[in-house]
């Protein structure tokens, strides 16, 4: 016979739960935007209709599910992503992450085939950085470079193809700004995972962050930003429009700033290295990033 308390835990753990549907984690999607929202301020041939749907592909269904999935491997006990007390996993969480890869894959074919395989491939590579008998994530040099390639250069060109209303080649993107979301990304990764180190160590997850170690971690954000700061000067340098870089440096300070005052917190005391300090670095930079490439979106569409 069923117990009250044993239905109560079924109900809990629903498809659509709210334990499941937190553990999809669909806000933290909003730290995945600047990359889109930079492709959506380079391209003179917008379809709006594309725009929205793209929008929701991906960060409604296709990177939420792609949290799910990795909540759902990684049966995290500490703080991940967006959330510091994380619900435990159960196996509707991984059913889940397939209904919404299922749905973002199906709308995706309303943009196109390309979109469709584009988005795939995609969702492919984050299954192989969390599924076990792959698990990229337990390399660092090659997790790495997947997650700042498929996030960065990848979604820029798949974006940047979906929304227009010509399909446009790959030459006709500038590959210096390909190159600069990739570096962008490869600053800010390491840093999500660098409260993560103890929590790794005993999945026994080597990352990029848990191998450069805490100052390493920063110092390797702060090379890696200023090489995407050196490709967009000469992106827009060679597009006549070196007043956006400066836009760019203006829209960065803050994010800047919060970083140096918490790389010295952190050289004091490595605890400085929580979740809590890890999420306001995540908040500064995607909200400034994003309010800066709005602003190009602005300017490109009075023009």
């Amino acid at each position: 016979m069923i117990t009250d308390n044993v239905l109560g835990r079924q109900v809990k753990s629903g498809l659509f739960s709210r334990d499941t549907i937190k553990l999809m984690r669909i806000p933290f999607s909003y730290f995945l935007m600047p990359v889109f929202v930079f492709a959506l301020s380079q391209s003179n041939d917008l379809d709006l209709g594309r725009v929205v749907l793209c929008f929701i592909i991906l960060h409604l269904f296709i990177y939420p599910a792609s949290n799910g999935y990795n909540s759902y491997m990684d049966n995290d006990e500490g703080s991940i992503g967006g959330l510091k007390h994380p619900p435990r996993p159960t196996k509707n969480l991984f059913y889940l992450s397939l209904v919404f890869d299922a749905i973002g894959l199906a709308l995706s074919l309303f943009i196109s085939v390309q979109f469709f395989f584009s988005v795939m491939a995609y969702m492919l590579v984050s299954r192989a950085y969390s599924y076990k008998g792959i698990r990229l994530k337990k390399f660092p040099v090659v997790g790495f470079l997947f997650i700042v390639f498929f996030q960065g250069a990848f979604t820029f060109w798949m974006v940047y193809n979906a929304i227009s209303k010509g399909s446009m080649a790959i030459e006709a993107v500038s590959i210096l700004a390909l190159a600069a979301c990739s570096f962008l990304i490869a600053g800010f990764y390491p840093l999500t995972q660098v409260y993560q180190h103890e929590d790794d160590k005993k999945n026994g997850d080597i990352t990029i962050s848990y191998m450069l170690g805490y100052k390493g971690t920063f110092v390797f954000t702060a090379l890696m930003f200023l090489c995407a700061a050196t490709l967009l000067f000469f992106y827009f340098h060679l597009r006549g429009e070196s007043g956006f870089f400066l836009l760019f440096l203006f829209f960065s300070l803050p994010a800047i700033i919060y970083f140096l005052w918490w790389f010295i917190k952190v050289i004091r005391d490595k605890n400085e290295a929580s979740f809590e300090n890890t999420m306001n670095m995540n908040l500064i930079a995607a909200t400034f990033l994003n309010l800066c490439f709005f602003t190009f979106l602005m300017f490109n569409a009075t023009r």
